[in-house]
C-alpha cells in the first residue's frame, strides 16, 4: 500500500491550491481516503475523509465551505481541493488510509504517504 502527496507550495491567503494522492499496491475503489496535517510543534489533525463506494465526505469544522475532498478511481487518484486558504492551514499534509470503507479518525489510520508542505503566507 502506498500513498503519495503532492500539491503543496506557497500561496498568499485568500489563495488556493490543489493536492494530490496518488495511490498504489492497492484498489482504491472501496476505501476511504483521508487528509490530516500537522504544523510544526502540533500534534497531527484529521482535515477531511471520503468513504469508498458510496464517497460520502467529511471535514473538519475549521475547513467546512473553504475544501473539497473528491476522488478519481481511474487515476487512482484522490484530491483536495483548498479555496480561501489562511495562515493558520499551514502544515505538512499526508493523505491516509486504513483499508476500511467509512471514515473514521484518519489520524489512526496505518497507512500514511509523504507530505508535502502547505505554507499560507503573505
Amino acid at each position: 500500500v502506498q500513498l503519495q502527496a503532492s500539491g503543496g507550495g506557497l500561496v498568499q491567503p485568500g489563495g488556493s491550491l490543489t493536492l494530490s494522492c496518488a495511490t498504489s499496491g492497492f484498489t482504491m475503489d472501496y476505501w476511504a481516503i483521508g487528509w490530516l496535517r500537522q504544523a510544526p510543534g502540533k500534534e497531527p489533525e484529521g482535515v477531511s475523509c471520503i468513504n469508498g463506494i458510496d464517497d460520502t465526505t467529511y471535514y473538519k469544522e475549521s475547513v467546512k465551505g473553504r475544501f473539497t475532498i473528491s476522488r478519481d478511481n481511474a487515476k487512482k487518484t484522490v484530491y483536495l481541493q483548498m479555496n480561501s486558504l489562511k495562515p493558520e492551514d499551514t502544515a505538512v499534509y499526508y493523505c491516509s488510509t486504513d483499508l476500511i470503507t467509512e471514515c473514521r479518525d484518519v489520524t489512526e489510520y496505518d497507512y500514511r504517504g509523504q507530505g508535502t508542505q502547505v505554507t499560507v503566507s503573505s
